[in-house]
């Protein structure tokens, strides 16, 4: 009868040998895309998006929020790109596509942008 080969040594030796990762929180980083504001435009935004009742009251009260965002990507080993929404461009994006100044439209121009910014890296 033929024996099977047994793997020994140390843990870390036996997941290198079988090809597993030995770091418990290995990922690949990746860039992740976060709408921003300007906060001279945040005011005549909050008058037109759909939802700017979900959105804080002041550009101050966002931005300290979105910050914490950021840094907590960051310190998770991926990139931040901000996707800055444009009381001059998002407007007619959004009516070209027939959808609401909402919150799934900003994430979604967010993706759109995240993809052709990866697209030309």
């Amino acid at each position: 009868m033929a024996k099977k080969k047994a793997f020994t040594g140390s843990a870390k030796t036996v997941k290198a040998l079988r090809g597993q990762s030995t770091e418990k929180n290995a990922h690949s980083p990746a860039i992740k895309a976060i709408v921003w504001y300007r906060e001279e435009e945040y005011p005549a935004l909050l008058e037109f998006l759909s939802d700017s009742h979900l959105l804080p009251p002041t550009w101050q009260s966002w931005h300290e929020r979105a910050e914490a965002k950021r840094q907590e990507v960051e310190a998770a080993g991926d990139q931040v790109l901000k996707v800055f929404i444009d009381l001059s461009t998002f407007p007619e994006w959004c009516r070209t596509r027939g959808i609401s100044p909402d919150a799934e439209a900003r994430s979604q121009l967010a993706i759109e942008v995240a993809q052709s910014h990866s697209l030309s890296l």
